[in-house]
Formats: C-alpha cells, sequence, structure tokens
C-alpha cells in the first residue's frame, strides 16, 4: 500500500463532528440494526472517516458489553477520532434527543390517554423499522460474509445464530461466546477465511484518483497517541466514571433517602445497564419484572405502550427506560402533586443517566486495548466470527418485526384473515426505496408515518 500524499490528507473538525452526531441523534431510527446501518452509510461509505475494518473491529467490541451497541459505537468511533469529549459528545448526542422525543410523548401518554393520530403515526412507521432492519442485514452481511465459498464457516455461524436465537430462543452471550471460540480456532485451522471475511486480518488498501481521500481512519492508520493502552489513563476513566456514579447517588439519598423512588430507580437502572448483554430485547423481562411487579412503578399494559414508543422514536430501544422512569415519576409523585410533570421529567432524567454512564466508561476505559488488537489475526477473528453471529441476529430480528407488522392482532379467524396486508404491502415498499433506489431513512420514515396518520383519519371519518 502506498501511503496518501500530504495533499490528500484531511482531517475533520470537533465542530464538524458534532454537528454529524447531533444529526445522528435524530435519525437513528430502527433499532441497534438500522442504527448501525446508518453509522455505517454515513461513516464508511459516504463521509470515510473510518474504514470497513476499523468500523467492524469496533463494532465487535461494543456486541461484548453490557450496554446499548449502537450508541458504544458512536461513543467508540467520536472518542477514536476528537479523544475523550469527542466520545463524550458523540455518545451523549445519540441519546438526547430521544430523552427530550419520549418525555414529551410520555406526557402527551400519561395525560391525554391514547390518542388516536399517535396511534397512527406508529401504525405507519412500523413498516418502515421492519425494512430498515432488512436493510442492515443486507449491508452488514455483504461486507462480512462475502461469498459463501470464500469464507463457508462465517455463514455457518451466521445461519447457526440465526436458528439458535429465533429457533431456540438461546441466550445471546451464549451464542457470542460460541462464536469467539469459532473465530479463535479458525484462526489456526482456516486463517485465509477469517482475514478476508471480516476484514480484520489482511487489509485492504484502495486506488485513489488524484484529489481523491482515503478514510480518515484507515486501516493502516497508526492508533493515536491518546487511544494507546496506559494504566494511568485506565485508572483516570475508572476514578472519573465512580465521581459521575457517586455524585448523583449521594445527592438523591441525602434528599429524599435510600428507599425512596428516585434512589431506587438510579439503583435499579444500574443494575440493569450492566446485565444488558444481547441488547434491550435481552434486559427487558429484568425491566418488566423489576419496574412492573416489584416497584410498581407503572402497569404491563403500560410497559407494552412504551416498548412501542421506544421502537418508533430515534435512539437506543433500550431508551423505553426513559418512558419507564418519567409515568413511574408521575405515578409516584417524586416531587409531590403539584409538580407531577417536573417529578416524571427529573425521573426519566435520572433513570437515563444510570442506564448509560457504565456505557461511556466501559468504551473510554476499554477502547485502548482493543485497539491494541488491531490487525492481529489472532485477536481479531474471534471478533470477526462475532460479526458473523450477529448478522444471524440481526435477520432473526428482522423476521420478528415484519411477523409483529404483519399480524393483525385485532382480528380474528382465519391465519390469512389476520394478516396486516397494507402493512406487509408498506414494508415491502420501504424496503425496495432503502434497497433499490437508496432514499434515505428520514424520507422513508416520514412517507410511512404519514400514509398511517392519513389511514387513521379516513377510518375515523
Amino acid at each position: 500500500m502506498s501511503a496518501l500524499p500530504p495533499s490528500v490528507l484531511r482531517t475533520v473538525s470537533f465542530s464538524e463532528a458534532l454537528r454529524f452526531w447531533l444529526k445522528l441523534g435524530f435519525i437513528s431510527f430502527g433499532g441497534p440494526a438500522g442504527q448501525i446501518a446508518i453509522m455505517h452509510r454515513e461513516l464508511v461509505e459516504e463521509k470515510r472517516w473510518i474504514s470497513e475494518s476499523r468500523f467492524l473491529h469496533a463494532l465487535n467490541y461494543c456486541m461484548l458489553l453490557p450496554g446499548p451497541e449502537a450508541q458504544q459505537l458512536a461513543t467508540y468511533i467520536g472518542w477514536l477520532m476528537h479523544r475523550s469529549w469527542g466520545g463524550v459528545v458523540a455518545g451523549a448526542l445519540f441519546v438526547l434527543p430521544s430523552l427530550f422525543l419520549l418525555i414529551g410523548l410520555s406526557w402527551v401518554y400519561v395525560a391525554f390517554g391514547n390518542v388516536p393520530w399517535v396511534a397512527g403515526v406508529l401504525y405507519g412507521i412500523k413498516p418502515a423499522v421492519a425494512a430498515i432492519v432488512l436493510q442492515a442485514v443486507h449491508r452488514i452481511g455483504s461486507k462480512t460474509l462475502k461469498k459463501p465459498t470464500v469464507a463457508p464457516v462465517l455463514w455457518a455461524v451466521a445461519a447457526t445464530s440465526f436458528i439458535a436465537i429465533y429457533g431456540f430462543n438461546l441466550p445471546f452471550p451464549w451464542i457470542v461466546a460460541g462464536a469467539a471460540l469459532i473465530g479463535w480456532l479458525g484462526s489456526r485451522w482456516a486463517p485465509k477465511q477469517f482475514a478476508g471475511a471480516g476484514g480484520h486480518g489482511a487489509a485492504r488498501s484502495i486506488a485513489l484518483k488524484p484529489g481523491e481521500a482515503d478514510w480518515l481512519i484507515g486501516d493502516f492508520t497508526p492508533t493515536p497517541p491518546h487511544a494507546r493502552w496506559s494504566p494511568k489513563r485506565l485508572a483516570g476513566v475508572v476514578v472519573v466514571g465512580a465521581a459521575l456514579w457517586l455524585a448523583p447517588m449521594g445527592t438523591l439519598v441525602a434528599w429524599q433517602g435510600w428507599d425512596s423512588t428516585l434512589v431506587q430507580m438510579g439503583w435499579f437502572f444500574t443494575k440493569a445497564a450492566l446485565l444488558t448483554f444481547g441488547g434491550a430485547y435481552a434486559v427487558l423481562p429484568y425491566v418488566y419484572q423489576g419496574a412492573v411487579e416489584h416497584f410498581g412503578w407503572l402497569t404491563g399494559t403500560q410497559m407494552i405502550d412504551g416498548l412501542a414508543l421506544g421502537e418508533t422514536t430515534p435512539g437506543p430501544l433500550i431508551m423505553v427506560v426513559a418512558f419507564v422512569g418519567f409515568v413511574g415519576g408521575w405515578a409516584k409523585e417524586v416531587l409531590g402533586p403539584d409538580a407531577q410533570f417536573l417529578g416524571a421529567a427529573l425521573a426519566a432524567t435520572v433513570v437515563t443517566w444510570f442506564t448509560f454512564l457504565p456505557s461511556f466508561i466501559f468504551i473510554l476505559a476499554g477502547g485502548p486495548l482493543v485497539e491494541s488488537t488491531h490487525g492481529k489475526l489472532h485477536l481479531t477473528a474471534p471478533l470477526t466470527a462475532i460479526t458473523a453471529a450477529v448478522v444471524g441476529v440481526i435477520a432473526s430480528l428482522a423476521l420478528f418485526f415484519i411477523a409483529h407488522v404483519a399480524i393483525d392482532t385485532r382480528a380474528s379467524g382465519p391465519f390469512f384473515l389476520r394478516i396486516d396486508w397494507l402493512a406487509l404491502l408498506m414494508t415491502a415498499s420501504a424496503a425496495i426505496a432503502l434497497l433499490r433506489y437508496k432514499i434515505g431513512v428520514i424520507p422513508v420514515i416520514a412517507a410511512c408515518g404519514l400514509l398511517g396518520w392519513l389511514g387513521t383519519m379516513l377510518v375515523r371519518a
């Protein structure tokens, strides 16, 4: 590979990156699969801020962590580009738009009940979400798996993961562990498959046209000084992270006592943040058990409604916890009956803080160690296998969403009569728009939401 001439070397300013992370916070629909697909398209294919192998290397690490992997991936890339503040800004802006939207929608929900036009918009957006997940399967699968004849082991890993999670409901951590073991063995017995398929081993170069720049963070770009392993830097991150947890928790305990609703929310969602291996769906039973059955912050029906809002707003799906916090703060009147909205908004903010703080600590503390493994096949092959397994998991999620969209639970009679053909047509149309015509995510979501709203208005008329 030839080095880039100085004339085509480029940098991205902090303000330019900040504008992108803010935009991402408002367009990150579709759950982790859709969000990862959006970041891949924007950062790898269009802006060329990070290469394919470096993107997947970071993604594989985030897949191993508890917490929202898409938000952690944004934090990782922001940190790699602009140090700790870059990571904090990227991760925070990934969450904040969703927090404000959910606070507003939660207020409408608790204050005005079931609003028909909101239900119509949600009905229209769900097919778009299913199509976005399908797009993610195509994008990540085509980049990771390549041809079956080139990397049959990775195809087998993807297929096995799909069957394991969809057919047998095998826990996600087991799938990750099995894939990592296969990758470790494969680096010794079939190294070419793992070096070529995932892009981690034999990094590739591209032929540059005059005036064309390579990736800002390319396959052979040296690790920047701030991203190199340092015990002193690790200790600093841990100390700051502990202080950011202890300060608000201590303040809440001193203000309202250990048994208060806000303190119990902070403690409960700290534990939830450390158990979210496998994404939001893996931790939802734990959240349901605690928030509904143990603490009584909301009802089971309200939890389901909150999940629908979480699926159709930007940001990580685990942001449904903000809805839980808001409804719980409203019901428990944490600031008194005269300040229900302020108390509920505070509860949603507290829950969000304690849920996402561990994610920032994991990235800023573990990122340098992960960067030191880039390009080492015996370490990156397990991560490549994990990516293949994730393709299968995302495919199962796509099938789950399509089934969820296609079946009208309100209808009765034979299966054929319970199929929502309009929703299926909208899903197919959205998928064609995304995959065939490369239309952006926002126009597709807006169009589907508008169609759902129009359908609701016509039915009411």
